[in-house]
Order: C-alpha cells, then structure tokens, then sequence
C-alpha cells in the first residue's frame, strides 16, 4: 500500500471500525434487498407488468414520497446532526427531550398529511402523478393509495426511531427494519391477493410498515430514554432540527419530483407496464446501491456529525475519504456487471407467471440506463452526509434543483431521441416502449452531473480533500472493470446454454473473480483494507 493510499485508509481507527460496523449493516441490507427480490418476483409472478401493478406502484410513489419527506431523508439529515452534537457535548437530558419532541410531532405531521392525501387523492393521481392512466387504472390508483397510507404514518415513526438508535450506535435492528417490510408485503401477496388481488399488497404494506416499528422497539429499552409527551416548539434544539430540516424537506421534494415525472411521462407512452418496468429497473439498480453505499452512509453520518462537532477536520477528512474511495471500489464493478448481464438478471428474479418475455426486455431495458448512473447515485449517499454533518442542508437542495431541472430535460429529449433513432435493446426489431430507457438515462446523467458538483463545493468547503490516493487507484480500478467486461462479455459469447440462471449466476461470478483478482494483482490498496477489515471483526 503506497503512502498517500494509507493516509485516506490508515489515518484513523475510527475509519477501521466503521467499515467493520458497516460489514455488519451491509449483511442486513443484503438480506433485506434479497427479500425484496422475493417481493418483486411474487408481484411480477402474480400480475406480470399490467396495470394492476402499475397502479400499486404509482400509489406507493406518493406514500413512500410523503414519508421521505417527513422523516426518512428530510428528518434524518436534520435530526441525526443536532442528536448526535448534543450527545458528543454530554447533554444527554436535552437530547432526549428533543427526541421526545420531534417523535411527537413526526406523528402529527405525517398524520394530517395522511389525511388529507385521502381528501385529494384523485386529483393527485389524475392531475399530477399518472394523468396518462386509463380512468379505471386511475380508480384502482386512488383506493390503493388509500389504503395504503396508513403506512406513512407508521414509517414516520419508525424512520425517526431508527435515527435515534443509529446515533447511539445501535446499527443491528434498524438494518433489520427493511427485512421485516418486506416480509408483510409477501405475506399480504402470497396470503390474501388469491381473494381481494393487488389489495393484498397494499394491505402487505400496511403490516409490514407495522413490523418495521416494532422490529426497533427492543433495542430502545437498552437507551435512557425517559419519555416526554410535549411537541418542544420553544426548544432551541426542536428550533435547529426545523432550521436544518426546511432546506432538506425541499431538496427531497426535489428528488422525488424526479419519479413523478418518470411516472408522468411513462404513464403517456401508451404500453402498458411502463411504469412497472422502470420501477423493476430502479429497484435492482438500488440492490448494490443499498447494500454497499447505504450501509456505509448510515454508520458514517453519525460520526461525521461527531467530528464536526468537535472540530476534527482532519479526521473528518480521513472518514470521508475512506468512505468514498471504498464505495467507488465496489459500484464500479457492479456497474459493469448489471449492464452487461441486464437481461439474463431480470430473467432469474423476474420471468415467471405471468411476466412474460416482453416484460423482460421493458425491464432488462430501463435496468442498463439506471446502471450507467449507479455510481453516481452511490457516492451521492457519501457526500450529502457530510454537508449534513456540517449543518449544511441548503447547498445540496441548491444543486438538486438544478439537477431535478435537468433531468426532468434529459427525460423530455432522451425519451423523444431514443423514440426517434428507434434503438433496438437486445437486437428486437423496434418496439414503441423503447423511449423508457432515455428516462432512466436521464436520471442517471443528472445525478452524475449533481455528485461531481457536491464534490467539488465540497472540496473548497473542507480546503481540501487531498484526492491524490483515490486517483492513484482509479487507473486500477478502471482497468480491472474493463477486464471484467470483456470476461463477461466472452462468457456470454461462449456459454452454450440459454439458460437466465446460467448466464447470470456464470456471469457473476465470472465477472466479480476477474474484477477481485485483477485488483489484487494491481494492487488496489482498497481490496486489502476490506479484506483487513473483515479479518478484524472475524477476530471479534
């Protein structure tokens, strides 16, 4: 490991032991992303990509939107700052009268949002979200979303119950929240959907919503937490969570406005399971982004906060870096391989039922544009966590905003040129759903355009983020990756069979051995601080 490498690695201990931490949360995310392949192919087996999945995932557009408002995004990066500060001064009483505080008012705010989403929701689908639905898709859209809104006030607590619990290093049960959502929506599919149909997933989300609350309700025992029924509006703290949180609320509101626009505009192409197909492609993109960049990002904010808050800018650094080169390390690879082995992916996990080969090139499709943006997407989850550390929230909503307008452009002329130069995925004779991959390009040169921005505002924030070790091994990593393409592509070539499990698990392992050992034999100093680390915590 050369010198200016050991320094973004080795310059903190408290570097090791976040990645060790993060090992743990990435195999709970692993098992929870692995549910939620079982989850999709149940629903995919089940009603292919029809209508009826169309309208179920437009309604839990704007459920999980509200959500992510309230407390999953918007309330975290507020939150988990001001908590963590008052707990790193030994303020313990204060902070937990602001956890009081916040718990009580995520309740009421998501409540009344809830309700009246109930009041409006046909015109939110008719007018915002899905006006291109056919008017009984539209209807079947409105009940579904009613029903299922119960589950944002569910997840609003919960969100902020697993900030809590993460701020106090309690990683394990909130990594095992997702797992148990997962797990009532199959059971609402697999149990009730043979009698009350798609209804059975909207209810499946209600349930699961609930475990995911009660999955977290033992590790709060473990915390001194005496709880106070107030809302805390006078107190300075509740005060800096709103201050930090208004920024971030419209930032999120941005980001959302994104998939509002892909359902807009899919909706109008006229193919029926657009909408279903982009969504199928997003979510198998989010699989590495997930398991790698999200599990690093939610045992990393609590300690940037931490050091910000005592001034460690040279540590914070180190963290950050770290946290960086090692997430580019493991999307790089994932990237090539979800593009390279798009079809056969979506075959395993999806080609069963009644989703049939067409919904296989729909999905298959919009999965290799998402891809393009995967890294993007990943060091995003990285450098917005440590403006939020910073008590920053308004920087990345400005530059959000200028990527939510560019990409609700890119979609507009991305979908019209893919439409027009009729490019042909997987050599089909051109099909007329083909303009959904220009929005899943889109999004992903925006988000590219807003991380490479983020990087660089934060580069001048921080006087510098001494990037001359993750160049070192960019050259490495970008000659292993291509050596794992062309593996890839060769086996492909090659295999005999036709069989999806074939190609892709072949492909996989193909691909990830050819990645691994060329950055071994390159010496990537990223490959031997992972493997170090895992060899630590197996000590443990």
């Amino acid at each position: 490991m050369d010198t200016n490498t050991q320094g973004a690695f080795g310059a903190s201990q408290r570097g090791k032991a976040l990645v060790s931490t993060a090992g743990m949360v990435m195999v709970a995310f692993v098992l929870s992303r692995a549910l939620g392949l079982v989850r999709v192919a149940l629903l995919g087996s089940i009603y292919g990509a029809g209508d009826a999945l169309d309208a179920f995932n437009a309604a839990s557009r704007v459920t999980e939107t509200l959500y992510i408002l309230i407390a999953g995004g918007a309330l975290g990066s507020a939150f988990i700052p001001t908590f963590t500060a008052y707990l790193a001064r030994d303020r313990h009483q204060a902070a937990w009268q602001v956890a009081s505080a916040i718990t009580n008012l995520v309740f009421v705010v998501a409540l009344t949002a809830s309700i009246v989403t109930i009041l409006i929701a046909p015109w939110v689908v008719s007018r915002v979200l899905a006006p291109g639905f056919a008017p009984p898709v539209r209807s079947l859209t409105v009940a579904l979303l009613r029903w299922m809104l119960v589950s944002t006030v569910l997840f609003s607590v919960s969100g902020l119950l697993m900030g809590i619990l993460n701020a106090n290093d309690h990683y394990l049960l909130p990594a095992l929240a997702p797992s148990t959502y997962n797990l009532g929506i199959i059971g609402g599919v697999a149990l009730l959907s043979g009698r009350w149909g798609i209804y059975g997933a909207a209810i499946g989300t209600v349930i699961g919503a609930l475990l995911h609350l009660l999955v977290q309700l033992p590790a709060l025992r473990n915390l001194d937490w005496a709880y106070s029924p107030t809302l805390g509006l006078r107190t300075e703290g509740v005060r800096q969570v709103a201050r930090l949180m208004g920024p971030r609320v419209l930032g999120m509101a941005i980001t959302q406005l994104n998939f509002w626009v892909n359902i807009n505009l899919g909706s109008s192409i006229g193919v029926e399971g657009v909408v279903t197909a982009l969504n199928y492609g997003w979510l198998l993109m989010l699989l590495p982004q997930g398991i790698f960049a999200q599990a690093i990002g939610t045992v990393l904010l609590p300690s940037l906060s931490a050091q910000a808050a005592r001034q460690e800018r040279d540590a914070l650094r180190a963290t950050l870096l770290s946290a960086l080169q090692i997430v580019f390390y493991l999307t790089v690879p994932a990237t090539v391989g979800l593009i390279a082995l798009c079809r056969p992916l979506i075959e395993m996990f999806l080609m069963r039922g009644a989703f049939d080969n067409q919904d296989v090139m729909m999905a298959a499709w919009a999965l290799a544009w998402y891809a393009v943006g995967l890294v993007a997407h990943s060091e995003l989850e990285i450098v917005t966590r440590a403006f939020y550390a910073l008590h920053d929230t308004a920087t990345p909503v400005r530059v959000g905003a200028a990527a939510m307008a560019l990409n609700v452009g890119f979609s507009l002329a991305f979908s019209w040129l893919f439409e027009r130069i009729g490019l042909r995925p997987f050599g089909l004779p051109y099909q007329p759903w083909t303009p959904l991959g220009g929005l899943a390009l889109a999004n992903s040169l925006a988000t590219a355009l807003e991380t490479g921005v983020l990087l660089w505002l934060l580069h001048r924030r921080l006087e510098g983020l001494d990037g001359r070790p993750a160049w070192t091994s960019l050259w490495r990593i970008a000659l292993s990756a291509a050596a794992m393409g062309l593996a890839i592509a060769a086996y492909l070539r090659l295999m005999p069979t036709q069989s999806a499990w074939a190609l892709g698990i072949g492909g996989m392992v193909i691909g990830a051995g050819t990645f691994f050992l060329a950055t071994y034999l390159l010496r990537s100093p990223e490959l031997g601080f992972i493997l170090g680390s895992l060899h630590r915590r197996g000590e443990r």
